[in-house]
């Protein structure tokens, strides 16, 4: 068994053991799945709010790691909840009125860049969740096929095709989108 694919078995033995309690390894999966928290983050959510959505995060993975219907959906189900943090702060500076000056600078000059990103996490929230794991291990976990087939236990032809659908059902969400006034 090669090194990444003993380790994806170690998460999901880890995610079985953190659902039934284990708090050894709900630590151990905290720490495992930190630096891919963070880096989602950062790509999310505003520099000064990145602190703030990873330990949100880590809470809400404490918490309701045990609500969690099948092993295999951790991954989509971490990236969900990060986005979400990552609105909820958005929202919550955008509440209280002021904007700190990287996000200020960055919606002037990325207006267009922001409403497309919304418009893409509206595209992917509305994919089959078979769909939105396939599309978020190859593009946000920058998985390759290979290694996405090992993770789901499926052949590298069945991981194509449904990335390929997946992109195409993003596609088509995001022209119906602009054509929409």
């Amino acid at each position: 068994m090669g090194n990444r694919q003993q380790s994806e078995t170690s998460r999901g033995e880890l995610i079985l053991a953190a659902q039934g309690g284990d708090s050894v390894a709900i630590g151990r999966l905290l720490a495992s799945c930190q630096n891919d928290i963070r880096r989602y983050a950062r790509r999310h959510c505003a520099a000064s709010d990145i602190d703030d959505a990873v330990q949100e995060t880590l809470l809400v993975i404490t918490r309701k790691v045990a609500s969690l219907r099948a092993a295999a959906a951790f991954t989509g189900w971490l990236f969900t909840v990060i986005r979400r943090e990552c609105q909820r702060l958005a929202r919550a500076m955008l509440s209280q009125g002021a904007e700190p000056l990287d996000v200020a600078e960055q919606r002037i000059c990325t207006l267009p860049d922001e409403t497309l990103r919304l418009d893409v996490a509206a595209a992917l929230e509305s994919l089959p969740a078979h769909y939105l794991e396939v599309i978020l291990l190859r593009d946000f976990e920058e998985l390759t096929i290979a290694e996405i087939a090992g993770r789901l236990h499926e052949p590298a032809g069945a991981i194509k095709s449904r990335l390929h659908r997946a992109r195409a059902l993003v596609r088509e969400y995001l022209s119906h989108e602009a054509a929409t006034p």
